[in-house]
């Protein structure tokens, strides 16, 4: 497992907090994400797969009998329930819930899980015709917000091979060479230094402004290209994030007054960052700038969002149940780690960032520049 036994009993009694609000007799838990967080198991969805946590007693896995090997291995649970593989998933669970004594109770569900799509919450419910259903959509994401000490510490190690993926994607970049040998560098340490084998990150031609999602071309960098590089190791699921740009050969005086502008106002935002700041305030630090000096015409992205724990298969890296834009009006809370950026023609950097007890830490800490390659 990860962590002890108690972070995940910790995690359980704060989830029994929320549904006996809503006085539910059992959650229904099944995205990757959320699945991981309570139960220590990761796995992919290619037969449905979900946790029940009844108000009472310990939590039952329901999964398929080929995943019960790794399920002992990863998990604290001991309750489980196996199927075949010609079997009904839904069926398993619905005969499950009636078992506990559910089939009439109050059952939670996130109505927002990309793991129940319609038709197969329409067959749970003719299953279970006299439960009630309460939407449980939001609660996870917002209890998974704060990291303890145990996760920071993991957050910060990812944070480390990150910088040490940047130090190597700068020493294989150069005019001839593409984004994929940058790429190449960065997986092997990856794997040298313990991260997941997951993608490198988007690591790409840094081009206008809309260049932070491109894909990975074997296209040879030429001089005054800029190579844009986004990293994200992961550890068990747990992903730090850095953008950093190089520019290939001579970098030209307009380059280096960008790049110097764009980390004035991040630094300025980032002293903003502390418990109790209101999102929307922190977000007007880098976006008005930007935008008062002309770097962009428009700004209309977030200027950071969450991280934590999104294992390789399933379909997002955040959640972004708490992200940076003009209209959030949240609060920043010690323990919170966000991944933070600004971009503007072709150049990008970017930190992973912990809300701190009296302000922030930026747990990567490749140097804060454009390099040169």
């Amino acid at each position: 497992m990860l962590f002890p036994i108690d972070e995940y009993e910790a995690r359980v009694t704060r989830v029994r907090e929320q549904m006996a609000a809503r006085e539910l007799d059992v959650l229904i838990i099944d995205q990757s994400e959320f699945l991981v967080y309570l139960t220590g198991f990761s796995i992919s969805e290619n037969m449905y797969r979900a946790c029940l946590l009844p108000r009472d007693g310990e939590p039952i896995m329901i999964l398929r009998a080929v995943d019960l090997g790794p399920f002992a291995e990863s998990s604290w649970l001991s309750r489980s329930v196996a199927f075949a593989d010609w079997e009904d998933p839904i069926q398993v669970l619905a005969d499950t819930i009636a078992r506990l004594g559910c089939a009439q109770g109050r059952i939670g569900l996130d109505e927002d899980s990309y793991c129940m799509p319609l038709r197969r919450f329409k067959q749970l419910t003719a299953r279970l015709p006299s439960a009630s259903f309460v939407d449980f959509s939001g609660v996870m994401a917002t209890l998974r917000t704060r990291k303890s000490a145990r996760e920071i510490a993991v957050l910060r190690r990812a944070s480390e091979i990150g910088d040490l993926g940047i130090a190597a994607a700068l020493k294989a970049a150069g005019a001839g060479k593409s984004a994929r040998d940058a790429a190449a560098a960065v997986y092997q340490v990856f794997m040298q230094e313990g991260a997941d084998a997951a993608r490198a990150g988007v690591i790409t031609a840094g081009v206008g402004n809309a260049f932070l999602h491109g894909g990975l071309t074997k296209q040879k960098l030429a001089e005054g290209d800029i190579l844009h590089m986004e990293l994200l190791p992961y550890i068990d699921g747990y992903s730090a994030r850095l953008m950093r740009s190089a520019v290939i050969g001579e970098i030209k005086p307009h380059r280096s007054h960008l790049a110097r502008r764009l980390i004035e106002i991040q630094d300025r935002q980032f002293e903003a960052i502390k418990p109790g700041a209101n999102a929307a305030d922190v977000d007007a630090l880098a976006r008005k700038a930007m935008l008062a000096d002309g770097l962009r015409p428009d700004y209309p992205n977030i200027t950071g969002y969450s991280l934590g724990c999104y294992p390789l298969h399933t379909p997002r890296t955040s959640d972004f149940s708490h992200i940076f834009l003009p209209t959030a009006h949240w609060t920043l809370e010690e323990g919170m780690v966000f991944h933070m950026y600004v971009s503007a023609d072709g150049i990008a950097i970017s930190e992973t960032v912990l809300v701190t007890a009296t302000g922030h830490e930026c747990l990567t800490r490749s140097p804060r520049q454009v390099f040169q390659v």
